[in-house]
């Protein structure tokens, strides 16, 4: 009874320096701003990464047969989502680079396609 009392307490010590420690790292640095190196990433394909970290959380904790076929079934899913999210990004950047060609503003036709060569292979389209 004693050892239980003892652990809580140890444990409501921690969470409570733990909760400390992080408040004033918040307060005093701030937050750090993840730089946006896909720019097709959105709100949703984070809904969809929550997705695939709970449905990998359930099988973490119940690894029967039924959370291992949710688990792929949400792989699969998330990852046909990130694929045609990218796919319809370059397709709308490729539009972007006829279209400079069109009407012939090179500038832009050539940073643009510097851009999408430094960013992406382009055997996906």
């Amino acid at each position: 009874m004693e050892n239980e009392n003892e652990d809580r307490d140890v444990n409501m010590a921690w969470e409570n320096i733990k909760e400390n420690i992080q408040t004033l790292a918040k307060e005093s640095l701030g937050l750090h701003k993840l730089k946006q190196n896909k720019p097709w990433f959105d709100e949703e394909c984070l809904g969809f990464l929550d997705q695939r970290k709970w449905a990998k959380m359930q099988w973490i904790q119940d690894p029967s047969q039924s959370n291992v076929d949710i688990l792929n079934n949400v792989r699969c899913e998330v990852s046909r989502h990130f694929r045609n999210k990218k796919k319809a990004y370059l397709r709308a950047k490729i539009e972007e680079l006829e279209t400079n060609i069109k009407i012939q503003n090179i500038r832009d036709l050539y940073r643009a396609s510097m851009t999408l060569r430094r960013s992406t292979s382009l055997d996906v389209i």
